[in-house]
């Protein structure tokens, strides 16, 4: 897995704009690349059929198709819903060396992806992603 990260976001707002538009937790992950405490979010445990949007604008990320339980106290994906939805970056901060997950739309944070972990997924991936970074739309069944 090489780390990439593209140009220009496609949705462009000015800070201000994002504050106003998110509440402070969602402000701290998806523009401060913080993180949610971990068992603590909305779509950790959930297998509800759907599609996973980005919170701060609505682009196609995940699906449910491709989440996992893999009880690391956040949600957890083998692959993107496209492989144009997420962008990948080096993050070596606190001390480590990961690769962060983020939105190619508008390039909020969203995680951290891994691999080479022994799960049990096609990809051998686990997109880490804080579930206050999404928004889930069910899908009719």
């Amino acid at each position: 897995m090489k780390p990439v990260v593209g140009a220009t976001p496609r949705v462009v707002k000015p800070e201000q704009d994002w504050r106003e538009q998110l509440g402070p937790e969602e402000y701290a992950v998806l523009r401060q690349a913080g993180t949610e405490r971990p068992f603590t979010g909305e779509y950790t445990d959930t297998e509800t059929v759907g599609v996973y949007e980005c919170r701060a604008c609505g682009a196609e990320l995940f699906r449910s198709t491709t989440k996992f339980a893999s009880h690391c106290g956040w949600p957890s994906f083998y692959d993107p819903a496209d492989s144009d939805a997420v962008l990948l970056r080096e993050d070596r901060g606190m001390g480590m060396k990961r690769v962060e997950v983020l939105c190619a739309s508008c390039h909020s944070h969203l995680g951290h992806v891994f691999e080479g972990e022994g799960y049990d997924t096609p990809t051998d991936q686990r997109y880490c992603i804080n579930s206050v970074a999404l928004k889930l739309v069910p899908t009719d069944s």
